[in-house]
């Protein structure tokens, strides 16, 4: 079948978690489909210059819109911040809205007929013509609502906090109109499924995992370093900077009071100017910043601490830390979503408990190590890409055959549309 993959950003090089799900995604199925891919970026930048090659190279046409997001820094933002209180939209999706993709959706729609198009992100739903043809499956990374519902509670300032409530309502309604007006959803995790079926009024709702490639992120053979926690994710993401404080703040002089040994490297894309002087100021904290491979750090940290009070859908630096072997300590939070036991493939723990657990596993390297190896298993048989790739074209397959029971009459369809 033919399929449009309409993405708010471009997934290669594939920098983000978000990323690395789509993209894989995308590869694996494009052996055994027609793939369209259209995701915007600003003309020279390092996307615009790699990724429609790379993507022509696996069999995918590259459909690249020199339309990039507006900067998430400088006075301007707080003005764009400012004046989404106007709007009827969350910010996050009002801020992607973009005549561009729309009009070279409607291209690709007109060049050849589109059997399903699937959009990553909410506001890439709304820039599709819906008077074009085709099953519409949105993919939600996360459920935005829950996430927001979650910076909400975790927010102290009374500003922030009524700020942020007029986001999550605005998320609301807007993440439930577009998952009830799409022919199907893909969740991550069976919660956040069950969230989309009973919150949001969706049925046709499906579960695709997050995953990892298992050869690429395959055990260490060399000794870990003991007495090093591993801190690894997008350091510009907001759930993670939450982390990374409590991490530095509470935490981790927790574990150093216990273990003057320990040490804590902290690996990511785009850490601000604050979170470098920050560290610096940390003894015993290293900073590791858009690094080129994270495998090194994988393979040879004691520990992967994981203490986030924010998220949503799943964590794909746990399925790394394990398919490397590396033993994980996590909150509830920052396990959600995947198929783990705690006491069986990784140590949990609430965020006020989180430094006596880590402290524990620092000294049990011989029973986390086990955990670590029943978990890597566990990681290789379930969360493989190829295995969810055959999930996610089941999803597709579904959609399709709906769509064309629901419009008997495509060629009137296409004949509406210009196309």
């Amino acid at each position: 079948m033919h399929v449009v993959i309409v993405d708010s950003d471009v997934s290669y090089p594939a920098t983000s978690g978000k990323r690395l799900r789509t993209l894989n995604l995308m590869l694996h199925a494009a052996r055994r489909h027609d793939i369209t891919y259209v995701g915007r970026c600003a003309a020279g930048s390092v996307e615009d210059r790699e990724a429609p090659a790379f993507l022509r190279r696996h069999g995918i046409e590259p459909v690249i819109v020199h339309d990039p997001l507006a900067k998430k820094s400088g006075p301007a933002f707080y003005v764009r911040l400012a004046l989404n209180l106007l709007s009827s939209e969350p910010y996050s999706m009002a801020s992607h809205r973009s005549r561009a993709v729309a009009a070279a959706l409607t291209q690709v729609a007109r060049r050849r007929p589109v059997d399903l198009w699937q959009f990553e992100w909410l506001s890439c739903f709304r820039l599709l013509d819906p008077t074009l043809p085709g099953a519409r499956l949105v993919v939600a990374h996360n459920v935005e609502t829950l996430l927001w519902q979650r910076y909400y509670t975790a927010a102290t300032n009374p500003l922030t906090r009524w700020y942020l409530k007029q986001q999550w309502r605005k998320f609301e309604r807007c993440e439930g109109a577009v998952f009830r007006e799409a022919d199907r959803v893909v969740a991550v995790s069976d919660d956040d499924a069950d969230l989309v079926a009973t919150r949001f009024g969706q049925p046709n709702v499906d579960v695709v995992d997050n995953g990892v490639d298992p050869a690429y992120f395959i055990a260490g053979v060399g000794p870990r370093a003991p007495y090093t926690i591993l801190f690894l994710g997008a350091l510009d993401w907001r759930p993670n900077i939450d982390a990374v404080h409590w991490l530095l703040d509470r935490i981790f002089p927790q574990v150093r009071h216990e273990i003057p040994e320990a040490r804590l490297q902290i690996v990511g894309r785009q850490p601000s100017a604050t979170l470098v002087r920050r560290v610096a100021e940390c003894a015993g904290v290293e900073l590791h910043g858009d690094v080129a491979d994270v495998r090194p750090f994988l393979t040879r940290a004691a520990v992967m601490a994981v203490p986030l009070r924010i998220g949503g859908g799943s964590r794909l630096k746990i399925l790394e830390a394990l398919a490397s072997g590396l033993p994980v300590v996590a909150t509830p939070v920052g396990a959600e979503g995947l198929n783990l036991k705690p006491g069986e493939h990784y140590d949990a723990a609430d965020l006020d408990q989180l430094a006596e657990a880590l402290v524990r596993a620092l000294r049990e390297p011989e029973r986390i190590q086990v955990q670590a190896e029943r978990g890597r298993r566990l990681v290789i048989e379930q969360y493989a890409w190829e295995v969810l790739a055959r999930k996610l074209e089941q999803s597709w397959q579904r959609c399709v055959a709906e769509w064309a029971e629901t419009n008997s009459e495509p060629s009137a369809t296409l004949a509406k549309a210009g196309v």
